[in-house]
């Protein structure tokens, strides 16, 4: 019997699907296909299965992230606008008992006063930002390396 890779549930909130049409100046040209892609590549690289989705509506979100429990090895979250107003959200993470990186495309620090604060940031084990689509990859490799961790 063959073992399944571990699944990383990369899951992205709100506008995310406008990536590439919104902003390119800010969040550029890439899309959230293009993201999805550039995953599913360095998911295989790296031994790694993915379950790739996007939402605008919050409750969804939260139950795909408890849907996470019992399920998935770890999460990577875009939680988007949700990121600084989501208490439910949190609350969610944080009852999932496993690895989550929140990623941002931009940084968020220097943006706008009121997205400075990040809800998923008090239940993340780690935070990714202002790389472009490069954070996507880069906390799947993370990822790797905590589930590794763990096994060790």
């Amino acid at each position: 019997m063959t073992d399944l890779p571990p699944l990383i549930a990369v899951l992205n909130g709100p506008n995310l699907n406008m990536l590439g049409t919104r902003q390119p100046e800010l969040y550029g040209h890439a899309t959230l296909d293009d993201i999805e892609a550039m995953c599913a590549e360095a998911a295989e690289q790296l031994g790694l299965a993915i379950d790739f989705r996007q939402t605008n509506a919050e409750g969804e979100l939260i139950t795909w992230v408890q849907e996470c429990r019992g399920r998935a090895a770890g999460i990577v979250i875009n939680a988007g606008g949700y990121t600084m107003t989501s208490v439910a959200l949190l609350d969610a993470l944080l009852a999932v008992d496993m690895p989550v990186i929140e990623v941002h495309l931009t940084n968020m620090h220097r943006r706008e006063g009121f997205r400075r604060h990040s809800y998923v940031s008090r239940a993340a084990t780690g935070v990714i930002s202002g790389l472009g689509p490069a954070v996507y990859t880069l906390a799947l490799r993370a990822m790797a390396g905590l589930i590794a961790e763990d096994d060790a």
